[in-house]
């Protein structure tokens, strides 16, 4: 299946002329870096409780770094997390606060044309579809977060789905929103193309397609595994999408587990990782944008070595 010009995707029309969507990178490990405090597995939720101005700040480096599209820091704070943490009744706090720090990051880069996404992640564990909940479950989840985010956001962003089922029970709640729906999947660092479930990531794309989704993505996996699976996700007809994470290795992170357990490579600074996205964009992708542990600094690489390669940087893709 070819890649359409100007194809209908729901209400937009989508446009490939040199028109790049920059998303923002990761947050958890730079709040942790700018906080000076030991990660716990509620890291980045905890920062919305205790130090909201950190993610507002940070937010406000990245749209200062050229990102068009930065996203809630509510990556833990799914009904499951907080629940085993004891916070449950947290949920709505920590939601609204996360919305708040956004708002106002945009406020203050006097900047217009930002927009939000929310985030709707893996409901217990990163990496780990073998730990999450059954598919009805999920979906009852993830509509939860959809309702807590969808009035403060204009686009809502499924993030490290690791299943066809994840990446459904996501999907279903968000299309509900009526917002525009980007599902990011992430894939296992062997370079296999297939997700963290050892399905296909071909399975994925045309479960994704089926649904109707807005722009399907791949994130949280080894910029090299996800630049081997950029052909299977470019037979895709809808907008397409990447960021990395920068770890040398996601095996040691368990369910329940901090990022304190992984490391960062040093071969991935901002040149390195801009010359990475800047060829997914060149095979033809249209968002691109960092996942842990690449910071403002990377982004604005990014952003310099499009604006170089004679790209367009937006919000969006519509026409």
């Amino acid at each position: 299946m070819e890649r359409v010009e100007g194809a209908e995707v729901g209400a937009e029309t989508v446009t490939r002329s040199g028109t790049v969507v920059l998303l923002d990178g990761g947050m958890g490990q730079e709040l942790i870096r700018r906080s000076g405090r030991t990660p716990t597995p509620l890291w980045s939720t905890q920062m919305m409780l205790d130090q909201p101005e950190l993610v507002r700040d940070l937010h406000l480096d990245f749209i200062r770094a050229g990102a068009r599209v930065i996203t809630l820091n509510t990556y833990t704070a799914t009904p499951q997390r907080l629940g085993l943490a004891g916070a449950g009744e947290l949920i709505e706090t920590v939601h609204t606060a996360a919305a708040k720090a956004a708002r106002d990051a945009i406020a203050l880069s006097g900047e217009t044309g930002i927009k939000v996404a929310a985030c709707l992640p893996p409901l217990v564990a990163t990496y780990r579809p073998d730990v999450a909940p059954g598919y009805e479950v999920s979906l009852e989840s993830y509509r939860t977060l959809v309702a807590l985010q969808a009035p403060h956001v204009d686009i809502v962003l499924c993030e490290a789905m690791s299943s066809c089922d994840e990446a459904r029970a996501a999907a279903t709640a968000a299309l509900e929103s009526e917002l525009p729906v980007w599902v990011a999947l992430t894939v296992k660092d062997d370079q296999s193309s297939t997700l963290r479930s050892g399905e296909p990531l071909a399975d994925a794309v045309t479960l994704l397609e089926s649904l109707g989704v807005s722009a399907i993505l791949l994130n949280c996996s080894a910029p090299e595994a996800i630049g081997e699976s950029v052909p299977t996700l470019l037979t895709s007809t809808l907008p397409v999408g990447a960021y990395a994470n920068g770890f040398t290795s996601v095996a040691a992170l368990q369910p329940g587990g901090t990022v304190s357990e992984l490391k960062a490579r040093q071969d991935l600074g901002p040149e390195q990782y801009a010359a990475l996205a800047l060829g997914w964009v060149t095979a033809g992708i249209s968002i691109v944008g960092g996942c842990c542990e690449v910071g403002p600094a990377h982004i604005a690489c990014l952003a310099e070595r499009l604006k170089a390669g004679g790209y367009s940087i937006e919000s969006s893709l519509t026409a």
